[in-house]
């Protein structure tokens, strides 16, 4: 996985985000075990309080979870994931809007330009 981290907000909440990417993407399946906080605290080249802090984040909102003495797993909840997918998605959508209204563009100018680009895509 690649860790593109930057100074524009916290890291473990930029791990946190490519963590969640990671799961609705299918890099980490329902289930599987994560590696160790400290495998990938040298992934990242971050401190290990930093990754376990991200983790704390991500157990918290239900997409990880901890087994005594056998370590993090990634949930199995799908309805969860698809949850967050479809959060993600809103989120990104919102953010094209809004650069395209900043633009001068209208929703219909929006509306044209997509189904051309999804027509030449076809």
């Amino acid at each position: 996985m690649a860790w593109i981290l930057d100074d524009s907000r916290p890291i473990y909440l930029q791990i946190e985000d490519l963590i969640k990417t990671n799961i609705i993407a299918g890099v980490y399946q329902p289930g599987q075990k994560l590696p160790s906080v400290r495998d990938l605290a040298a992934e990242a080249a971050v401190n290990p309080n930093t990754m376990q802090k991200a983790l704390t984040e991500l157990e918290r909102s239900g997409l990880v979870y901890t087994q005594r003495t056998s370590g993090r797993f990634i949930t199995e909840d799908v309805s969860k994931m698809t949850e967050l997918k479809e959060q993600l998605a809103r989120e990104q959508i919102q953010l094209f809007l809004k650069n395209m209204e900043q633009l001068g563009l209208t929703k219909e100018d929006i509306r044209r330009l997509l189904e051309k680009e999804w027509k030449e895509e076809s």
